[in-house]
This record gives C-alpha cells, sequence and structure tokens, in this order.
C-alpha cells in the first residue's frame, strides 16, 4: 500500500436527506388504521387458505398485506400511481394458486431501468383481467449500506416513494441484502429510478446473471471480533465492480460476502460465491487470571448468554476443550494451552469465553470460494483457497484474485453455471493453477473427501514418459 492513499470515503458526493423535504404523505395519511377497523375491514376476495397463515402465534404476512390494503383503500386516487387494489389482488392470486396448486406468475428479466442491465425482476400475472391491479408486478432490488445501517429520514423518504410509485410492500432485506421493492408497473420503473438517484443517492442492487449487491456483517462499528474493516471493503468492492453488478456477463449469478471473523454473520461460507472471512495468523491471546475466573465461576461463560439455565458449574474440559474441532487445546497444571498451529479458527473457545481468550493481533482475511445454494447440483459450502491475505484499502491484492477468478469462470462457465459447479466440474487443481495458489493438504478434510488430483508431467521427476523395455530389465521376474 502507498503512503499517500487515505483510505477513501464516499466516492460521489452524499446527500443529507431531510425527510420534510422530500415528503409525499402527510402525519393523517401515514397513520395506521385503528384495530377496530381493520377488524371490520374486509377484502374483495374471500381468501380461508391464506387467513389460515393468521391464526398462529407468530407475525403473519396476510396480515400485513390487509393492513396495508386497508390503508391504501383510504387513500384519495391522485395519492397513488399504481391501482390501490394491489394489495387486494395479490391476496386474490395468491389464494387461487393455492387452490389450483400452481404459480399464476410469469417471470421474465425483459424490463429495467435506462443504462443497467440489472436490478428489476419482471413479473407478470398470468391472470391479468382477474387481477388486473397486478398484471405487472415487478420487482427492484435496492443497494443496502454497508452493515445495513440507515438514517430514519432516508428510510421514510424511500417509503413514501414506494407507497406513491409502488405497492408499499417492502422486504427488510433480500437474501443477497437488498432492500425489497414488491410490486410495480413497468411505467413507474424509470421515474422510481430517476428518484433514488438524483433525491436519495441510491442506487439499485444486482440481479440476473451479474455480481449480487455485496453485503457485509456489523464490522468494526459494532462488533468486538471483527478482524478487518467488513463495510469499508464492501464499499470499495461495490464500487469498484460497478459495471460487473449492473451489466450482466456472467455464465450466471455472482455473490460477495464480507463476514468479519469466522463466526460468520451473513454466512459467507454457505452463500456466497466468494467468502471474506477475517481471520489471524498469529497466536490466539490468552489472560490466564481470566481463564481461572471462568472455572471458578467469577465470570459467565458465553457472556451470560445462557444465564439461567439450570447446567450447572462451568466445567472448561467439557464445554471448551473438549469441543475444540481439533483437539489443539489442554490444561497444563492450571494454565490453559493451545497448540495455535492446529487451530482452525471455528472461535467456539472464544466465544465461549471472550474475556479470557481473543484473537490474535496480525489479522487479515481468507477466501474461500464457491458456496451456492442447490440449483443444478446440491447446496455446497465455499473451499477454504487462500488461508490468509492483508486486508488494507484499496484492497489492489483481493481485487487480483477477483478479476483472475473472473475471467476464467466467464472463459469456461456454461450458461447458469455457478462458480462452485465449474471448480466441482474442472478439478479444484485446475482453480488454484488460475489463481495462482499452490494446492494444500489442509484443503481436504479426510481422505478421498476432494477429487483426485492429476499430475502434470512437468511436476513429475523425469516426465511421463518410461521405456517399458528398461523398466523390464529393473524388475524382471524370478523363477521360482
Amino acid at each position: 500500500m502507498s503512503k499517500e492513499f487515505k483510505p477513501p470515503g464516499p466516492k460521489v458526493p452524499q446527500k443529507e436527506i431531510n425527510y420534510q423535504e422530500l415528503r409525499i404523505y402527510t402525519d393523517e395519511e401515514l397513520q395506521n388504521p385503528s384495530d377496530e377497523e381493520l377488524k371490520n375491514f374486509k377484502i374483495k376476495y374471500d381468501i380461508p387458505r391464506c387467513e389460515q397463515l393468521e391464526s398462529g402465534p407468530w407475525p403473519s404476512f396476510v396480515a400485513d398485506l390487509k393492513l396495508e390494503a386497508c390503508r391504501r383503500r383510504k387513500l384519495a386516487d391522485d395519492r397513488m400511481l399504481i391501482p390501490r387494489e394491489v394489495c387486494e389482488d395479490l391476496l386474490g392470486v395468491l389464494e387461487l394458486s393455492f387452490e389450483h396448486g400452481e404459480c399464476h406468475w410469469k417471470h421474465g428479466g425483459i424490463v429495467g431501468v435506462s443504462g443497467y442491465g440489472g436490478g428489476v425482476i419482471g413479473r407478470y400475472c398470468d391472470l391479468p383481467d382477474q387481477f388486473p391491479a397486478i398484471a405487472h408486478f415487478h420487482t427492484i432490488r435496492v443497494n443496502q449500506p454497508a452493515s445495513k445501517f440507515y438514517k430514519t429520514d432516508f428510510l421514510r423518504a424511500m417509503a413514501d416513494l414506494w407507497e406513491f410509485r409502488g405497492s408499499g410492500i417492502l422486504n427488510m432485506h433480500g437474501s443477497t441484502g437488498d432492500i425489497i421493492f414488491l410490486g410495480t408497473t413497468t411505467e413507474q420503473l424509470e421515474p422510481i429510478f430517476q428518484e433514488m438517484a438524483h433525491h436519495l443517492s441510491q442506487d439499485i442492487g444486482g440481479s440476473g446473471s451479474n455480481l449480487r449487491t455485496p453485503s457485509c456483517c456489523l464490522g468494526k462499528a459494532r462488533c468486538e471480533f471483527a478482524l478487518y474493516d467488513t463495510q469499508e471493503m464492501c464499499y470499495e468492492m461495490t464500487m469498484h465492480y460497478q459495471d460487473e453488478l449492473h451489466r450482466p456477463g456472467f455464465p450466471y449469478k455472482f455473490k460477495m460476502k464480507f463476514d468479519g471473523c469466522p463466526n460468520g454473520c451473513v454466512a459467507s461460507i454457505a452463500r456466497a460465491d466468494m467468502s471474506v472471512i477475517g481471520t489471524w495468523r498469529d497466536n490466539i491471546r490468552i489472560d490466564q487470571e481470566a481463564v481461572q475466573a471462568y472455572i471458578a465461576g467469577e465470570i459467565p461463560p458465553n457472556a451470560g448468554a445462557f444465564a439461567g439455565r439450570n447446567w450447572g458449574k462451568f466445567d472448561i474440559q467439557k464445554e471448551v476443550i473438549d469441543l475444540c474441532p481439533t483437539k489443539c487445546m489442554w490444561m497444563e497444571g492450571n494454565k490453559l494451552r493451545i497448540d495455535d498451529k492446529n487451530c482452525v479458527r471455528c472461535m467456539h473457545c472464544i466465544n465461549t469465553m471472550p474475556r479470557a481468550l481473543r484473537p490474535g493481533t496480525d489479522t487479515g482475511v481468507m477466501l474461500l470460494f464457491g458456496a451456492k445454494a442447490p440449483i443444478l447440483e446440491g447446496a455446497q459450502m465455499s473451499v477454504l483457497t487462500i488461508p490468509f491475505m492483508e486486508a488494507e484499502p484499496p484492497y489492489d491484492n483481493i481485487k487480483a484474485i477477483v478479476d483472475k477468478v473472473f475471467e476464467w469462470w466467464m472463459d469456461n462457465g456454461k450458461n447458469r453455471e455457478r462458480l462452485g459447479e465449474l471448480i466441482q466440474r474442472m478439478g479444484l487443481p485446475k482453480f488454484c493453477e488460475v489463481i495462482g495458489v499452490p494446492v494444500m493438504p489442509q484443503m481436504v478434510w479426510k481422505p478421498r473427501e476432494n477429487p483426485y488430483i492429476f499430475w502434470k508431467e512437468e511436476d513429475v521427476p523425469g516426465g511421463f514418459k518410461r521405456d517399458i523395455n528398461d523398466f523390464r530389465t529393473r524388475h524382471t521376474r524370478k523363477e521360482v
């Protein structure tokens, strides 16, 4: 990293959002219906199957849709730009889907906004005459800020915009991380995009065969375990790969997720084509006095998370040492010892005794590749490929790896083939060769768990060529 480099702030000027300047609705219009109003409210369809979902102890999206439908029915005609019955028709088509046992939506990426190839998922009802309010019901993915920190003025302005130009239905957040705007018409897509960009400094996220919106954990903003600045790296990667995010050019989707430590609060190891997980390469820091305090019961384990459970006195042998996956911990007298070379950074001991054990101070990230949900093949976790890299802005070392991965995947990936499936098809050794990383024994969890490694001729002393006659002269059979 050059000495002149300064960690980046926002790459474009950010507006200070003032809701009172942007608001569309009055306080009276935004008032939720009373309990009495909701009790007497009846949508225009009979939906007995949907209403069963209101009967349990948990919050119900059916109840939420009814509330929104009641609110929209009270708004004046000029206070919304798509049909007011959108929520009622949505419940109606859902009831019909339950009755028929089939979906009544047609999906298609044939709508979007100017200059972008992703961010909008086109949806059309296949019964537009029966449910005209949802004949068009497009979804917009809105790029969330790092760690999903929001100001209330921003959220109120976004909610007003969506109530006015959309269905008013929001999902906070989708599994990739975006704010999900559920349901608007084709005519409203461009105005929504322009208003978000010019008034809210807000971009849309990724969809289709492109880089999906990167997401990260809380990182150093709130977490003591964060081993690198997840927010800064997530923002830098988002801004650096804008073209890949907005203009689909990949075989299929590609997800980046940034976990500040191996606890994995955004589950990158299970959900991301590239998982960036904080780690350390020196020794776990041990406070032996605090270890004894835990053993004596003076400090509750797990930061008191299980207080009140009748589990008896804390047993460091049973609750920490015996649960170490590599058995790299032991008590030596009254001292806790750790064989750090065999530590796999599972975080269990640190989570259990956070005041006694801390990660090391030589911190960085490990890169894992290939996780995905089941589509063509079954679900798979990402594989540890690079055990340690420094994580200092502008992260050129990490970008260089990403660029190699993108190039290889685009050259060799089949249509709708995720990176993990390409690695599975062509072999982990080939992937390691592409990114310039030697194959390591640590990549094999247990014998025969990984595909066979096929050696290259240049890696074998003397090459592959052999003289069979020469071999036989040295290995002649002796007559018995």
